[in-house]
């Protein structure tokens, strides 16, 4: 298929810059086999779920991942994490007017400094000096890493609110925005349904944002991100499957992570990076369900919900959110889909 197919109108307005006050006051797209969109809250989620059904939540944790700063020579530079590689040392997106070249000395707002010392095709290893560590100057000086299409500047509210409420693992440059619309109460509330919940981590890297940028899906190169799907989470999925109960797999990143793990046919506990590109023909093996968000227009994510529930159906329903003007995207409403086979 082409990148043209996946695209859609998205009046600007639409676009959510802020979350809503409370995580669970967001709609909720319902789309079943065989049955034309439902509007609900997301509240409802529990209606469509069954006794014995399995969610898959992603427990990473999202760091501070941008900073500012200057050269040494007095241009201004933005930093966003990509990847820490080791204690003082990350592999980094990099902007500023001219690409700095290896050795050219950092300086961090915030009285921190690091040197830029090998560049990896788009991106920039940059090490931090001594005695400081990646995580303690993201942790002083760093900046909530909000998606290019929030415009405005992070604010305090976000360190919370771009969090899921089961965050653990800090890794993530981007939140796993399916799962923001879940408070403690209504895991609990689900659970006293017999409606479980297990964990996977996969943390969410920068190229979940870049556009496809070729019309051929078959060239476009996928952006690697790390994920590990732990021995107990195989162990509760299998169980699930043999009493007939569904796996409803929390977001793309869930998905994603979950059917990279069956890539030899089976689920088993893995540990190490995904470049799985999901699009219409592909067979899933694990995932019965999905609770999402929208996603961009011509995106992989938007490939990945197509292939899941049928491409015609996914765009129809998002003409239809348009039309009764949902939220989309990050701070955005949700959608709950059933697997079209």
């Amino acid at each position: 298929m082409l990148k043209s197919d996946f695209h859609y109108h998205l009046p600007e307005a639409l676009i959510a810059q802020k979350p809503l006050d409370h995580r669970t006051s967001s709609r909720l797209l319902v789309l079943l086999k065989d049955q034309v969109p439902l509007d609900r809250q997301f509240t409802d989620l529990s209606t469509f779920l069954l006794p014995g059904d399995l969610l898959v939540l992603n427990d990473t944790r999202v760091i501070p991942a941008r900073l500012f700063g200057s050269k040494e020579t007095g241009g201004r530079f933005e930093i966003l994490i990509e990847r820490v590689l080791d204690e003082s040392t990350a592999l980094v997106h990099l902007r500023a007017s001219k690409s700095p070249k290896p050795g050219t000395r950092l300086l961090i707002d915030g009285d921190y400094a690091c040197t830029m010392v090998e560049r990896v095709d788009a991106l920039f290893v940059i090490v931090f000096d001594p005695p400081y560590r990646v995580m303690e100057v993201l942790c002083s000086v760093g900046h909530i890493p909000l998606p290019p299409y929030i415009c405005r500047e992070d604010m305090e509210a976000d360190k919370e609110r771009y969090q899921t409420v089961f965050s653990k693992t800090d890794g993530a440059v981007a939140a796993p925005t399916a799962g923001l619309h879940f408070d403690s109460e209504m895991l609990n509330r689900l659970g006293a349904l017999g409606i479980d919940h297990t964990f996977v981590t996969l943390h969410v890297g920068s190229g979940t944002f870049l556009p496809v940028r070729v019309e051929n899906l078959d060239d476009h190169p996928m952006h690697a991100e790390r994920y590990t799907v732990p021995k107990e989470t195989v162990q509760k999925i299998k169980a699930t499957g043999d009493r007939g109960g569904r796996i409803v797999a929390v977001g793309t990143t869930v998905t994603r992570a979950l059917e990279s793990a069956s890539d030899q046919g089976t689920l088993e506990a893995r540990e190490g990076e995904t470049r799985l590109f999901i699009r219409p023909g592909y067979e899933f093996k694990v995932v019965d369900a999905m609770v999402t968000n929208f996603h961009l227009p011509e995106s992989t994510l938007l490939t990945l919900v197509c292939a899941f529930s049928g491409y015609e159906r996914i765009m129809a329903a998002y003409r239809h959110a348009v039309q009764q003007q949902y939220r989309f995207f990050s701070y955005g409403d949700a959608m709950f889909l059933e697997r079209s086979t």
